[in-house]
């Protein structure tokens, strides 16, 4: 059985999300025993999932499109519907606190000024060295905004005396035909200069222009319907404990979008996760328990191929660190007692891997 844990399903909503890392700073002193409790951290999948809504509504006046606009059925929405469409899928690796990998270390007393940056939630992030969280801008979690640069009109406004008195559909798309060409002779009118009332400077031509645009708009979706997009992200965690195989993370339906795994409605879309066995994994030194409280537990993370396919097809590969695939170990707190040359250590919080070492 596979030891997969399926941490969170959320939605997220269509704004960009700034993330930064607190940090504390922890002194070692003689009122703690000069020690240092920390935790390493496990990797954690972060699956992105980017997907559309499509709204159709059919016109009042489909059928006449061709007749009195010249618009082919190709161009006609002919009914109302709503299908989604899956655009992209992706994973980003993080980090969070492995409770099985807490640790104290001990630094000796004559050890020059220890203090450590620790995470809110206890991850190391540097020893005897500043730590400043980087702003990370998920901008792939954005969705992307669709709002029109037309001014909003409400239809009654432009519909005229002779359309609402007309006495049959045909009457009416009849007369709503001839007023789109009568808003499209206006606007040749203004910018060939032969209009009665030419707006006097550049923005009010704008704005009556886009004015006229719009209300074309309205008038033709009478004809050829209107199609409305609505941008969605979902977010599903998952923790590579072992490799996985087409390991099923949700299902997509063209009716309903993302559907649980067990709705067959949707379309399967898997995880691939291949060990790449970039670290050497040794057996652990049964006089190690011993040595740890000395020193510094660190990882070295592995590394994975991952992969996500949309039924049989691939649609995301990427190489990612695991830290589970990788193995921990040991820095010794002797490095910190030189006083002439006091060590400096950074970590990548979310991997729990030495980042650098300044001397």
């Amino acid at each position: 059985m596979k030891k997969t844990s399926l941490l969170l399903l959320f939605f997220a909503f269509s704004l960009a999300l700034l993330a930064q890392t607190k940090v504390v700073k922890v002194n070692a002193l003689k009122i703690n025993d000069f020690g240092i409790q920390y935790m390493l951290p496990k990797t954690v999948f972060n699956i992105h999932i980017h997907y559309t809504e499509t709204q159709e509504k059919a016109g009042s006046y489909a059928k006449y499109a061709s007749r009195y606009l010249g618009i082919s059925d190709a161009e006609v929405i002919k009914e109302d519907r709503t299908y989604y469409t899956l655009d992209k899928v992706s994973v980003q690796e993080t980090g969070i606190p492995n409770k099985e990998q807490s640790y104290l270390v001990l630094f000796k007393p004559k050890t020059t000024a220890p203090y450590v940056y620790l995470t809110d939630d206890g991850l190391l992030c540097s020893i005897n060295a500043e730590y400043k969280p980087e702003i990370v801008s998920n901008q792939e979690d954005k969705i992307p905004d669709s709002v029109s640069d037309l001014p909003k009109i409400n239809p009654q406004s432009i519909y005229t005396e002779e359309y609402l008195r007309a006495g049959s559909v045909s009457k009416m798309a009849e007369i709503a035909a001839k007023n789109i060409y009568k808003i499209r002779e206006s606007r040749q009118d203004i910018l060939t200069g032969e209009a009665e009332n030419i707006p006097k400077d550049g923005e009010a031509m704008k704005i009556v222009l886009k004015t006229l645009e719009a209300q074309e708009k309205i008038w033709t979706e009478l004809f050829t319907g209107s199609r409305k997009t609505v941008q969605h992200f979902q977010q599903l965690s998952i923790e590579p404990a072992t490799e996985m195989n087409k390991e099923l993370l949700f299902r997509f339906s063209s009716y309903f979008g993302v559907v649980d795994k067990n709705d067959l409605s949707g379309n399967p879309v898997y995880l691939n996760i291949n060990d790449l066995k970039t670290v050497a994994i040794e057996p652990i030194d049964p006089k190690r328990k011993a040595k740890e409280p000395e020193s510094i537990v660190y990882n070295v993370p592995g590394k994975a191929a991952v992969e996500i396919l949309n039924g049989s097809q691939k649609i995301y590969s990427t190489t990612l660190n695991v830290t589970q695939f990788g193995t921990t170990q040991l820095l010794g707190t002797s490095i910190f007692e030189d006083k002439k040359t006091p060590v400096q250590i950074y970590f990548y919080p979310y991997t729990g891997g030495i980042r650098q070492i300044i001397q």
